[in-house]
């Protein structure tokens, strides 16, 4: 006699959108069991009956055999008596109670939508928006959950009956596929000109005749408009730079496969797999000699920030093209992304000459994720599309909600309950109304998505960040301020499931110090519920205050002070020197920093790289790129005094300076100030040891964003006996802090 079982289970984790019910669906009849499966708002519930055999072999395979874009977080499993269920069917989701189900990350096209998108056969031959449960929008397009298609942006498309029978056959990969459509129900792709006036023509062979010939055009991507131009166009290209006042920050670049990649950057297997992986992101890597983009695109800039295509629409336009396009975010600099339709009209107007959209609606703003490959690992320097709002588990559980506000720069808020995080996506620099009300609205829009409302709020202590004023007016919660710093270690610990404590090594721009002076480069003991500062770099004064971070030669002035005269830094801005000196010395408006990001300012303008910048972290980032990377000499630094020890930073400028005066070539020069700073930092680590005990570094703050300091920090460090801990899922800059604060404030919480 047949022994049977019935169970009850719940899956969660990222099980909706993603096919995981017609997995369930089809694995329960090939092992003739019955019941049913449906939605809830906190993943997927399955109700299982038939032969005990059967049953245990469903249990193991649910997680074994999972579908690819699924991640399970947690199984629970319930027995009970057998119901008499007769067949296994697929219920409609059950919308109650408190929505905690979680939302899949936008996923590039998948290949079996790409052999349909090719076929003259198929009745998606060319739509630009084929695709499945395997693959397409998920995060940017979710009103609500469950993640059914009412609750999506696809709502307002009835499906024809063809699609209508592939959505409900659980046999078919497109079964419960939300976004799922075809050139008879679904969004329709037109070509504006930039008044808003429809072309005639094939929208993408005729945005790619408009491309060859010199043109902007906005194209409608899955979290928002990009600015597209032909990368090798050098007028095309400078012309986008102008319109978009961004003067010379990098631009990504798009190709359209592997191939093409290879010709303009060197790639290696685990670069491959970045490009080509669901996520989809700007890869950063080394450019080719002689690699066919114009000049304009990365000016400065050793590398590239290359990316694939991830929608079809991206693979068809680079298939008219035949050529890798620019592809950069459709904004004007410091503003956020435009998403919606008659915001980009207007906003984008004034730069593209067209508008290659269409009338599927974005509901969440979304800009690319930006990665940098490592030795052995991967840095994320921008998370957003592709990763986000996939969550960050955490290895403490938080008791009550956490909402952390993040800072100013790079700016992301954080949800934390339970074992998970989320992280929102890249807002920007929350600097202006627009950006504030994407920040605001993000933190509802996750609220509401994951079911949890804060009772405990962090925020950075600056006084005038936008982030720290939203944070102290929310009412009815506890308030938490975390020194900024602190939140980068704490973001690393949480980023690694380490609890510390470690010595944190924080290297920034700057943060607000509670000692009234600009942090920037710290040594702290440090665990998730407090920190010690131990050590930082020497400290000297900003002259001028925010004009030092504008213009970096004003940092060179207070490093070397009359100590080297007659180097061209000080004659290039002879007509301020003398000022600028007066001020350093005196005190006015030129208050004290220990920031590792104006030390790279100060060398950077040293050395004729940058005496001015456009952008955030300019004259640090062009200082890696001038550096040889085969340099091996190293410049001495002293570490002086207990509590705390000082580095004494200005050694490290001095040393350059001689150089420089002596002929030695810069690029030498700024490998052996990186090799330098490398080895000080090993040195102050190895003395807090021989105090403290503690035998893990974390390495975190934007300066961390330099790969050759990372990794040449990070090989002395390892020589010397420490473990070293480095941001692997969230950036090392101020996108990182958000998950630092949450963690800090759940940590204090629960202490």
């Amino acid at each position: 006699m047949t022994t049977l079982k019935r169970v009850d289970v719940h899956v969660e984790g990222i099980v909706q959108g993603v096919g995981f019910r017609p997995f369930v669906y089809c694995l329960a009849n090939r092992l003739g069991l019955a019941g049913r499966v449906h939605n809830d708002v906190n993943g997927v519930h399955i109700e299982v009956e038939g032969a005990l055999a059967g049953v245990e072999e469903f249990l193991t395979a649910l997680e074994r055999d999972a579908p690819a874009l699924s991640e399970i977080e947690r199984v629970t499993v319930v027995s009970g008596e057998p119901a008499g269920h007769s067949g296994f069917t697929i219920a409609a989701s059950d919308p109650a109670g408190p929505g905690r189900a979680l939302v899949s990350a936008d996923t590039a096209t998948c290949d079996g939508c790409l052999r349909e998108l090719a076929d003259p056969g198929d009745r998606r031959h060319r739509y630009p928006f084929v695709n499945c449960t395997d693959c397409g929008p998920r995060f940017t397009i979710v009103r609500g959950v469950p993640y059914d298609r009412p609750l999506t942006t696809m709502a307002g498309f009835g499906m024809c009956e063809d699609c209508a029978r592939e959505y409900h056959d659980p046999a078919d990969r497109r079964f419960h596929a939300q976004p799922t459509c075809c050139p008879a129900c679904g969004p329709r792709l037109r070509l504006r000109d930039a008044r808003g006036t429809e072309l005639c023509g094939d929208p993408v062979a005729c945005a790619a005749t408009l491309l060859r010939a010199g043109r902007v055009v906005a194209v409608k991507g899955l979290g928002g408009y990009h600015l597209a131009v032909t990368a090798s166009d050098e007028r095309a290209v400078a012309a986008l730079r102008g319109r978009k006042h961004r003067e010379e920050k990098p631009f990504a670049v798009m190709v359209a496969d592997l191939r093409q990649a290879r010709r303009l950057c060197e790639i290696d297997d685990s670069a491959a797999a970045l490009l080509t992986g669901r996520a989809r992101p700007v890869v950063l890597l080394p450019r080719r000699s002689g690699a066919a983009v114009a000049p304009s695109v990365a000016p400065g800039n050793r590398s590239l920030g290359i990316m694939l295509p991830y929608t079809a629409l991206h693979h068809l336009l680079l298939a008219e093209l035949a050529e890798p396009m620019v592809l950069t975010s459709g904004n004007v600099s410091d503003e956020p992304i435009a998403y919606e339709d008659a915001d980009a009209l207007t906003r984008l107007g004034g730069i593209a000459d067209a508008f290659l959209t269409h009338d599927r609606p974005i509901h969440t703003r979304a800009d690319d994720s930006v990665v940098r490959p490592l030795a052995g690992g991967v840095t994320v320097l921008r998370r957003a599309r592709g990763y986000a709002p996939e969550p960050l588990a955490l290895r403490r559980t938080v008791r009550r909600p956490v909402l952390a506000c993040g800072a100013e720069l790079k700016s992301t808020f954080c949800l934390a309950l339970g074992r998970r995080a989320f992280v929102s996506q890249h807002l920007g620099d929350l600097e202006n109304h627009d950006t504030l009300r994407a920040f605001t609205d993000g933190i509802e829009h996750f609220c509401g998505l994951f079911g949890i409302r804060p009772e405990v709020v962090a925020y950075d202590p600056h006084p005038d960040y936008l982030s720290t004023r939203h944070a102290l007016e929310i009412a009815g919660v506890d308030h938490v301020a975390v020194q900024h710093h602190h939140a980068h270690i704490a973001s690393c610990l949480a980023d690694n499931g380490d609890r510390g404590p470690v010595i944190g090594v924080a290297f920034d721009g700057l943060g607000h110090g509670p000692d009234g002076t600009l942090w920037g480069g710290e040594f702290l003991r440090a665990d998730l519920t407090g920190y010690e500062r131990l050590g930082h770099l020497a400290q000297v004064p900003m002259p001028g205050g925010v004009a030092a971070i504008r213009q970096p030669w004003r940092m060179a002035a207070a490093y070397l002070r009359d100590e080297h005269p007659g180097l061209a830094v000080a004659e290039r801005n002879a007509d301020h020197w003398a000022d600028v000196l007066r001020l350093a010395a005196g005190g006015l408006n030129s208050p004290l920093t220990s920031s590792a990001g104006r030390l790279f300012d100060a060398v950077s303008a040293l050395l004729g790289i940058r005496d001015r910048i456009s952008y955030e972290g300019q004259a640090a980032i062009e200082l890696e790129q001038r550096a040889d990377p085969a340099e091996t000499g190293v410049y001495p630094a002293e570490v002086t005094g207990a509590g705390p020890l000082v580095v004494q930073s200005g050694d490290l400028v001095r040393a350059a300076a001689a150089d420089l005066a002596a002929g030695v070539d810069s690029g030498v020069i700024a490998g052996r100030f990186h090799n330098g700073l490398a080895a000080v930092v090993t040195r102050a680590c190895a003395a807090i040891r021989q105090s403290t005990g503690l035998t893990a570094v974390a390495l975190s703050g934007g300066v961390f964003q330099n790969a050759l300091l990372l990794e040449r920090t990070a090989e002395r460090l390892r020589a010397a006996g420490f473990r070293v801990l480095t941001h692997v899922r969230v950036p090392p800059n101020d996108g990182g802090l958000s998950l630092g604060q949450a963690a800090v404030a759940a940590a204090q919480d629960g202490a």
